[in-house]
This record gives structure tokens, sequence and C-alpha cells, in this order.
């Protein structure tokens, strides 16, 4: 099988990071906490459901989270079940070997606790509705993961940089609607993780960008402009993540001040001097759909507020 000249490129790309992909997994390990799952579930607050155990059937007011929170977790957590799907598609971009695999496997790992630990706690608290759940996940599951920001190397590690940081801003966020401390100190360690994963990626593009700054470049600019969060093939993920942006939880405003500015601020985008050609098109486009971005979020923090006005004016 031939090599394309842009497969050549990318491998030899991630010859020469290994040695910043081996530095940034032994920072993570020394920095990693472990920590068990069962811990952050309030197991006493359980008691059996209906079906072989003869319990008592899951309904509404048993949950004592808001309906934004409780879409929030859904989302999260349905988001985590298609580990598989990532596993295989990071795996493929980074391969198996040397320190890129060691930390495919061990990012995996750590991954795994977050949906362990949700589900655990929304089944024993009662949160949500257990069969909608998983009838949900086996959906969500069934219609698998594809990488839609790119199958290349410097694509991958782009788009995980934001995501990883989206999801901590977003467990985070949930964790503080849910108004429940136990579900916000589960979260809490959720995303401690999920910034870890974050710093690693961040640190790795930061060299791309030095070895290879015009590649790199137009690799963050595609990710950008296409993000979507890896569950948006949830179904119903539309209206849920419409009632997530009107809660404040996660909108446009937290995407672009809180996830996108941070790390290209940290990767000096924007006062770069070794951007020619392609790399400086594409950091133009970027600044272009970022001044967009902004717009939008501004008219939405608009339309959100004048709509909260209208009801606490219908409700005095």
């Amino acid at each position: 099988m031939s090599v394309t000249p842009e497969e050549k490129f990318q491998l030899s790309l991630m010859v020469d990071l290994e040695p910043v992909a081996e530095r940034e997994l032994n920072r993570h390990l020394s920095m990693a906490k472990e920590w068990f799952p069962h811990q952050y579930v309030p197991w006493g607050e359980g008691r059996d459901f209906d079906g072989p155990l003869g319990g008592e059937p899951w309904s509404l007011e048993q949950s004592k989270l808001s309906a934004e929170a409780r879409e929030s977790l859904i989302v999260n957590l349905l988001t985590e079940d298609n580990l598989p799907g990532y596993h295989n598609a990071i795996s493929t971009a980074f391969g198996r070997d040397g320190a890129w695999g060691t930390w495919v496997n061990r990012w995996t790992a750590e991954e795994n606790r977050h949906g362990i630990v949700i589900r655990d706690y929304l089944t024993a608290t009662r949160a949500v509705d257990p069969v909608a759940l998983e009838r949900a996940r086996m959906h969500h599951m069934e219609a698998g993961y594809d990488a839609d920001h790119g199958d290349s190397f410097l694509h991958g590690a782009a788009y995980v940089s934001f995501q990883e940081l989206a999801t901590r801003v977003s467990h985070r966020n949930t964790g503080r609607a849910s108004g429940d401390p136990l579900c916000e100190q589960m979260l809490t360690r959720v995303a401690a993780d999920e910034n870890l994963h974050m710093i690693f990626y961040r640190n790795l593009m930061d060299a791309a960008l030095e070895a290879a700054p015009n590649e790199t470049m137009r690799a963050i600019t595609d990710v950008v402009k296409g993000f979507q969060m890896p569950g948006h093939s949830i179904d119903g993920f539309l209206r849920k993540s419409v009632l997530i942006a009107n809660a404040g939880i996660y909108d446009l405003r937290l995407h672009h001040d809180d996830v996108l500015i941070p790390v290209l601020r940290k990767w000096n985008i924007f006062d770069r001097t070794d951007l020619t050609g392609e790399g400086e098109k594409a950091r133009e486009e970027l600044g272009e759909f970022l001044e967009q971005l902004d717009a939008a979020a501004t008219k939405f923090e608009t339309r959100r507020e004048e709509r909260r006005a209208r009801q606490a004016a219908r409700r005095s």
C-alpha cells in the first residue's frame, strides 16, 4: 500500500513529537490522583427497582434534580458511554506503540471511570429514568462514533485540546446547577481528570506548532470552525443542548470565552511570527470565525435575558 505525502508528513511529525508525548505522559502520571467511583456514590439512598427484584418503579418526583441538570447529566453520561468508539479513533490517530499507545490506554481507563461513577450516582439517587437511560445508551452506542473533525493526527490532537476543556466546563457547571452537594463533589472530581487530559493535548499541540506551524494552524482552524461535542449524535441532542444552554450550563459564550480563547491564547496564536502562506490564511479565517462566534454568543445572551425577563414578569 502506497503512503501519501500527507500521511508521510503526519508519521514523521509523530516521530518527532514522541519525546514530547513521553514527557507529557510522565507529567500526567505524576499529577493524576487515584480515586474510586464507589466512594462518590450515596449508596444509602438506593433501593430496588421494579423488575425481577419486585422493587419500586421510577417516577419523576423521585428525582431531586432540575430538568436542566438531569438533561445535562444524561448528555454527559451518554457521551462517556461511546468510549469504545473514542478509543478506536484516538488509537488510530496516535497509534498503539511507545508513549502514544501508553497514553491512549491510560486515557481510556481514566475516562471509563467517569461513566461508571455518573451512572451509579444517577441510579442510586433515582435522578433519571433508568429504563429511558438504558434505551438511550443502546441507541447512541449502536450509532457508533466517527470522528468528523478530520482523521489526521493534527486534527485529532487539536480537537481533543478543545473538547477536553469543554467537557471540564460542562461537568463543573452541571455539578453547580444540580443543587446537590454530592453531585457537585462527584463532577468536580471528574472535571479534574478532564483538565489533566486537556493539558496533555494542549502541550502536545504547542510543540506541534513549533515543529510545523503552518500545518498545525490549518488543523486548529478546521477543528474550531467545525467543532461539535462528541455526543452530538445522541437522540434529541439539539433539544437537550438548547435546554442546557438556556440554563447557562454550556452555551456559546462559555464555548468562546472559557474554551476556545484560553487555549488559543496559550498557544499564542494571534501573536505568532512563524506563520506563512496557508498557515497565515488559516489564522485569518480563525480570527474571522471567532468574531462571528462572539457576535452569535452576544445575540444568544441578549435573547436569553429577554426571555427570562418576560418569564419573571409573568410570574410577578
